[in-house]
C-alpha cells in the first residue's frame, strides 16, 4: 500500500522557519522524483519545489527561490521542505508528489496535505 505522509506545518509568524517532512512508504522512493506543491485558499494547486532521483538536481518556483529548500534522504524513504523568511502568501496546504515514467507509463502517489499558516 503507497503512503505519503506530510508533517511539520503548523502556524508560524512572518519571517520564519518551518521544516516539512512527508515519510513514504509502499514503492521504491530512490526511483521517484519528488516534488512539493501548495494550493492556497482559491487558488489552483501549484509546485513549489522538485529533486530528481538522487538529489543532484532540484528546482523551484520563483517566488519561493531562495528561501525554500527541498531535498531527500533515500535512506529514510522521506523528503524534506525547508521554508525560511515565511511570508503570509506562503500560507497554503502543503503536498509531496512521486513520480515516476517507466515504460512510456507514469506512475504519481501524493500526500494528504499538510496546512502552513504564515500569520502574526
Amino acid at each position: 500500500q503507497v503512503q505519503l505522509v506530510e508533517s511539520g506545518g503548523g502556524l508560524v509568524q512572518p519571517g520564519g522557519s518551518l521544516r516539512l517532512s512527508c515519510t513514504t512508504s509502499g514503492f521504491t522512493f530512490g526511483n521517484y522524483a519528488m516534488s512539493w506543491y501548495r494550493q492556497a485558499p482559491g487558488k489552483e494547486r501549484e509546485l513549489v519545489a522538485a529533486i530528481t532521483t538522487a538529489g543532484g538536481i532540484s528546482n523551484y518556483a520563483d517566488s519561493v527561490k531562495g528561501r525554500f529548500t527541498i531535498s531527500r534522504d533515500n535512506g529514510k524513504n522521506t523528503v524534506y521542505l525547508q521554508m525560511n523568511s515565511l511570508k503570509p502568501e506562503d500560507t497554503a496546504v502543503y503536498y509531496c508528489k512521486a513520480r515516476r515514467t517507466t515504460r512510456g507509463r507514469d506512475y504519481e502517489y501524493w500526500g494528504q496535505g499538510t496546512q502552513v499558516t504564515v500569520s502574526s
